[in-house]
């Protein structure tokens, strides 16, 4: 069933709800097996529990049963669009990210600065998590080695942008091109980077001139024992992309410390000018400005980082942080606040998973169903089982935002 198409009707114009969406990235989990319990279920949240008390409860599904999403189809999904046919690659979503001002018909690539050892094999595919300010460095050597002598024939400009730590994006601007490219990223240590292979004709000169830049990078830090390499992911052109003005009659903003969610918030249309370098200055960027736009989207990372890293403990350590800013959220009055996250990110299985994620929707029209914010709780509240990409039309109906359907 695709998601409801709102139209003009019932959008009702002018309303005043205010939204606010906090994503707890990776929140999902799976039973630890010495405890039969989630990090969620284990950790001591008493604010969330408090807040779930007053609220509907439900798990959401965020693309299909089975089905494991990235993170930018995550988040695309909470902000009511459908990912399966709203395509976005990894390399947009980073040169938004980042401010970079696309235009329709440029390409970008999400990179990584990698170590590669003699014969060319991936020794660490994050070349052992540089500071930004080391990262920035390297990044900016080799931008001075593009523009000394471009790539190619010169009719096509490579910008290369720092995004944190080892990530950064590559730009390409020029006409008639095409991104249908493979990763290079293989995800796994001790064997070689793959080749970028066109997937379609028309994405050859893409793929080469990109074959042209790995050169290049492997020239300038030839002499470099640990940042020596880098990995693409996330080939992708930019085509536009229909806003949350246009669609839900909404402004929005978002404040998220790490620069590929504000990509994807600044795709459909969000502004993501604030840059925090902590949860703390997010939630003080957020106190400061809200109320000046309908939807806020609030981001926490820490969650999916430890999730990732098969930290169980530290997970649970982020929940528990995390539930001390809560009062602070509830402070601000929103007409919906909804708390819920992209995806699950099991520490047991160290990666993104398929499974529900918990959901937490408060408003003055919410049907409370249980006492906590956990995910066997929130299997029987009264939101059920909702599609991401449906969670809008929750949050506007609670807004007061939706009129109405039919006579």
């Amino acid at each position: 069933m695709d998601p409801v198409r709102f139209p003009d009707d019932l959008i009702i114009p002018d309303a005043s709800g205010t939204l606010l969406l906090v994503v707890l990235d990776g929140v999902g989990g799976l039973p630890h097996p010495d405890t039969g319990l989630t990090e969620l279920e284990t950790a001591r949240i008493p604010n969330l529990d408090g807040l779930a008390a007053r609220s509907s409860l439900g798990m959401l599904l965020p693309v299909a049963p089975g089905v494991t999403p990235g993170s930018g189809p995550g988040h695309l999904a909470l902000f009511g669009y459908d990912p399966t046919t709203n395509l976005i690659g990894r390399g947009v979503l980073s040169a938004l990210g980042v401010g970079f001002e696309l235009r329709p018909g440029d390409a970008a690539v999400r990179l990584n600065l990698a170590s590669l050892d003699g014969e060319g094999r991936i020794l660490d595919r994050r070349a052992g998590r540089p500071s930004d300010q080391e990262a920035r460095q390297v990044v900016e050597r080799l931008q001075a080695g593009l523009e000394a002598v471009p790539i190619g024939s010169g009719e096509v400009e490579l910008s290369l942008i720092h995004e944190k730590e080892h990530r950064m994006v590559l730009i390409f601007r020029g006409e008639g091109l095409e991104a249908e490219i493979s990763d290079t990223d293989p995800q796994q240590t001790g064997v070689r980077p793959l080749e970028a292979r066109a997937l379609r004709p028309g994405s050859r000169p893409t793929a080469e001139l990109f074959a042209g830049f790995e050169a290049r990078v492997r020239e300038i830090l030839a002499n470099e024992e640990r940042i020596n390499g880098v990995l693409a992911r996330g080939f992708a052109r930019y085509d536009g992309f229909p806003s949350l003005k246009d669609r839900f009659g909404l402004s929005g903003v978002a404040i998220a410390r790490y620069p590929m969610y504000r990509g994807v918030a600044r795709l459909v249309g969000m502004e993501a000018e604030r840059r925090p370098g902590s949860d703390e200055e997010s939630l003080e960027a957020l106190e400061a400005s809200f109320g000046e736009v309908d939807f806020h989207f609030l981001h926490f990372k820490a969650p999916d980082a430890l999730g990732e890293d098969g930290d169980f403990g530290g997970k649970v350590r982020s929940l528990e942080e995390i539930d001390r800013l809560v009062p602070r959220l509830v402070a601000l009055d929103p007409d919906v606040l909804i708390v819920t996250g992209d995806h699950s990110t099991p520490s047991t299985l160290g990666a993104h998973s398929w499974h529900h994620v918990p959901l937490l929707l408060h408003s003055k029209w919410a049907r409370p169903t249980g006492k906590a914010f956990r995910e066997d709780v929130c299997r029987s509240g009264d939101l059920g089982s909702v599609r991401s990409c449906d969670l809008m039309s929750l949050a506007l109906a609670h807004a007061g935002r939706l009129a109405k359907f039919g006579a």
